[in-house]
């Protein structure tokens, strides 16, 4: 069984026992949670499509862990203008465990 998810503004597709990252939720390591921004629930052949979310569908998961990605490196230029700017960032995530799938 696998589902679409919606959390933090962005769409994941999952499975029961797989692990994730996804932006931060406000949620204490080892917690279980419940997300119920559930689009879609597959199983084999048979789909159900959320309008736009299915009706009774959650996901629980469980939290293993905050930390914060890889810093990417912005950088501006204008030619001839003597601008340059150096930025940097590193975005915040939530690791979790997807434990079950109920439609």
């Amino acid at each position: 069984m696998y589902a679409v998810i919606k959390t933090g503004g962005k769409q994941y597709r999952i499975a029961a026992g797989e692990k994730i990252k996804v932006e931060q939720i406000p949620a204490d390591v080892g917690s279980r949670i419940t997300l119920d921004q559930v689009l879609m629930v597959g199983e084999g052949e048979s789909v159900k499509i959320g309008t736009p979310v299915v009706a009774g569908a959650s996901v629980i998961a469980s939290v293993l862990s905050h930390g914060r990605h890889d810093k990417i490196k912005i950088f501006k230029m204008r030619r001839r203008k003597h601008y340059q700017k150096h930025q940097g960032h590193r975005q915040n995530y939530t690791e979790i465990l997807i434990e079950e799938i109920s439609a």
